[in-house]
């Protein structure tokens, strides 16, 4: 099939993009990901269609203007890759984009080459999503603009399928109205080669490890109440948003790490913790599920799609949102298997290749051919 993917960024979809194209099909790969860095993450330079030019000028804006200016500067670019995107577009069956960034394109693709049109959707249905944000104390409203929900919902719409990551996320379409016949649920995949299997760390202090963006989103905050008066370390890979780090004897930021240095970091923890409030699925899971460690999560993040995967179900916990003492029991009950584990963690077994982005490409090319109709 000739397939067309059109994104800002690299997120999910560039892998897909080079999975698909393993598997034979002829894709074009749209977005401002420069060429290098996509060949970096092992997309063939022949499948990249560069939108960088067009839009280089508002990306050089991020950083220079008030942080109040950031919704109207993402909407902005938005719309400058969707309608590039819409101009360039080549003859396709399949057009794959980002759900609330494809509307110009979606519409060119069907109106000049018939597509199927696919959006993927990484998070809860976006009226779900703008409700959980908002009930977050400090939260500023609106917590997702207007712009971003017409379009949202204008794809959902407009959409033959809407490509999504995790059971709570369809539950929350579900719970919207929205029909199962239209939703393609596929967890996501990861490196294998960069998150193998580690050891187990030899500290006698209990560690746990958040990775990803320090945030109220995240359920940071809550994470540092149930570290509080605990035994317990806690190391921070990643950026920090809208909530200040905390000043504490047991807890440590690293930064950004280089993905390729992630796998040393997550072999320094016993527990890998995420109490997301809102999180489509949480790729850091699968990194530190790949690398052996038991993880403690909320439901609304991918940790029930992984208990499917691992060949035992009790490495996943997974407590509610917005609960303090919850997530605190779920840490000390992780901690407990963690501490049962063998020293040579390997918590996929047989079950690892279900868990790469191969075996995630593959899923998506048999729904790709039920629904165009292809044996």
């Amino acid at each position: 099939m000739r397939i067309a993917i059109v994104t800002t960024g690299r997120f999910h979809v560039l892998d897909l993009a080079r999975e698909l194209a393993a598997l034979g099909h002829d894709v074009r790969f749209y977005s401002y990901v420069p060429r290098a860095r996509a060949r970096q993450f092992g997309l063939d330079v022949k499948y990249h269609r560069n939108l960088l030019p067009w839009v280089l000028p508002l990306l050089a804006l991020h950083g220079r203007l008030p942080r109040s200016c950031g919704p109207a500067l993402e909407a902005m670019v938005q719309r400058v890759v969707d309608r590039v995107a819409a101009r360039w577009l080549e003859p396709c069956d399949v057009f794959i984009g980002m759900s609330g960034l494809c509307v110009r394109s979606a519409q060119a693709a069907r109106r000049k080459y018939g597509a199927k049109i696919i959006l993927e959707r990484g998070s809860r249905h976006i009226l779900s999503q703008k409700e959980i944000l908002e009930d977050i104390p400090g939260m500023a409203v609106p917590a997702v603009p207007q712009f971003n929900v017409d379009r949202e919902l204008w794809g959902y719409e407009f959409a033959d399928v809407v490509a999504i990551p995790s059971r709570h996320v369809e539950r929350s379409f579900l719970e919207h109205g929205f029909p199962a016949v239209k939703l393609f649920r596929n967890p996501y995949g990861v490196d294998l080669t960069m998150f193998p299997p580690t050891f187990k760390p030899q500290s006698s202090v209990p560690t746990l490890i958040f990775v990803g963006t320090w945030s109220k989103r995240k359920g940071c905050d809550l994470l540092v109440e149930a570290l509080q008066n605990q035994p317990w370390r806690l190391i921070h890979a990643g950026s920090v948003e809208d909530l200040a780090l905390p000043v504490m004897p047991n807890f440590t930021s690293l930064g950004m790490v280089n993905q390729a240095r992630l796998a040393e970091v997550y072999q320094k923890a016993d527990v890998c913790v995420l109490p997301s409030r809102e999180d489509g699925f949480g790729l850091v899971l699968c990194q530190a599920m790949a690398c052996g460690l038991p993880l403690v999560c909320t439901n609304r993040t991918g940790g029930e799609d992984l208990a499917e995967i691992v060949k035992d179900p009790l490495l996943v916990t997974i407590v509610p949102p917005d609960d303090v003492a919850a997530l605190r029991s779920g840490i000390e009950l992780a901690l407990t298997r963690a501490g049962r584990q063998p020293i040579w963690r390997d918590a996929l077994g047989a079950a690892r290749e279900n868990l790469c982005w191969s075996a995630y490409g593959s899923r998506y090319d048999a729904e790709l051919r039920r629904r165009v109709g292809l044996s």
